[in-house]
């Protein structure tokens, strides 16, 4: 049927797991940009974090 947006078993939460999952490409390079956005002070990697892993579906 195609592919779903589904929280894979993952590090914290399953979000990156579940991108790399669903777009074909390592959950890396998800965490990578969390990751990078946590830098600048934090609310703009988290904030995002937490929407997603509320949104996205457990697997």
């Amino acid at each position: 049927m195609g592919n779903k947006l589904r929280r894979q078993n993952g590090i914290i939460g399953g979000v990156c797991g579940g991108l790399g999952e669903f777009f074909g490409i390592s959950a890396v390079w998800f965490r990578l940009v969390f990751l990078l956005l946590l830098l600048p002070g934090g609310l703009p990697g988290f904030l995002p974090y937490v929407i997603l892993w509320i949104i996205i579906p457990p697997k």
